[in-house]
């Protein structure tokens, strides 16, 4: 196996400031553009792989998340590195995108890539990707997630009206029911759910929430519909502190975000065109054809002839007094050199 090391001497660069120069240049090729994760790695400022690869793992969730084909984005690959084998990936651009959106964002590297990868999908797709984007789409699904076990504990213990149940935890994080908090925070549409519009840290929020109510009926084994609508809202009113005493601002005041649908779909819209801008076999397909297209003079293309470069199909330096076949003299020789033409 051939020693690629010499890519992973690359020192960290920014993806900002004038373009992606750096960043296209880790990029190899096999029939479409690929990067390797280790490259980005070194790009984006890491020094630990075990760290790197959590921003990996979240990016592997979140494509799963968003039913896109995580073995043709994340490829597993075998790598000699100064004679030793090392675990690496094949990342698509937009494997990268999803790793760097997952990225430490206080490295300042991270925080360029970040910009680099909303500012592409923006003029390929015009999609716009909040650098929370990814986190919101994976914490929603922990929720739902988090909402099917809390629901079977419940039922387990004895809740019977699960709508009673679910709103007495809003109201203690948010000091108001349900329907209310909706309205209050203008839901555009009050038959979806609340979660679909809040953001990163007010979803963080609900997800504590969620686990912190299900651990406590476990662990008190408390039974009932009374009793444990009142652990839901006691643990929504601790989380309400909490959230109060870090960040200074009530939970029912936090704006809403875009709905989360709108957030998958142009995550999706911007793989496609990722995807796109790195498929070199249908780039050169369409070269190809394209060529084919032209017209049949161009075959007798005279070089440094800005007519022919033009793909002009009439006589150039022909004269109608040819008798070689010039076009000038209705014959279908591009540029003739007998004596009347020269």
């Amino acid at each position: 196996m051939p020693d690629d090391s010499s890519s992973l001497e690359i020192a960290p660069f920014s993806f900002g400031n004038g373009g992606d120069v750096h960043f296209e240049k880790l990029a190899k090729a096999n029939g479409t553009r690929y990067w390797f994760a280790r490259d980005l790695m070194r790009a984006m400022g890491y020094e630990s792989w075990s760290e790197f690869t959590k921003s990996i793992n979240r990016a592997v969730a979140a494509c799963t998340t968003l039913n896109i084909n995580v073995a043709e984005n994340f490829v597993q690959h075998k790598r000699n590195v100064n004679g030793k084998n090392v675990d690496d990936f094949k990342l698509t651009r937009f494997a990268c995108c999803l790793t760097a959106m997952n990225g430490d964002p206080k490295k300042p590297y991270v925080a360029a890539a970040q910009a680099y990868f909303i500012a592409l999908a923006e003029v390929l797709q015009d999609v716009r990707l909040p650098a929370e984007t990814v986190d919101r789409i994976i914490i929603r699904e922990e929720i739902s997630d988090r909402e099917i076990t809390l629901n079977e504990a419940a039922a387990a213990a004895g809740v019977e009206f699960y709508a009673r149940f679910q709103n007495a935890g809003y109201r203690g994080m948010y000091n108001m029911e349900y329907m209310a908090l909706k309205q209050m925070k203008g839901i555009p549409d009050l038959k979806r759910s609340l979660l679909d519009f809040m953001g990163k840290d007010e979803l963080a929020g609900n997800l504590f929430r969620l686990t912190l109510t299900e651990g406590r009926i476990r662990k008190e084994n408390a039974r009932g519909q009374r009793n444990l609508e009142d652990i839901a809202e006691q643990v929504g009113r601790r989380v309400r502190r909490t959230m109060i005493e870090e960040t200074g601002v009530r939970p029912e005041e936090i704006p809403i975000a875009p709905d989360i649908k709108t957030v998958r779909r142009g995550l999706r819209d911007a793989q496609k065109g990722f995807e796109q801008l790195d498929d070199l076999e249908a780039q050169r397909m369409c070269e190809a054809e394209t060529i084919a297209e032209l017209p049949a003079a161009s075959r007798e293309i005279v070089p440094d002839c800005p007519e022919c470069a033009a793909g002009s199909p009439y006589a150039h330096f022909g004269s109608s007094q040819c008798t070689s076949g010039s076009l000038a003299s209705g014959g279908k020789v591009a540029h003739c050199s007998c004596d009347y033409c020269a």
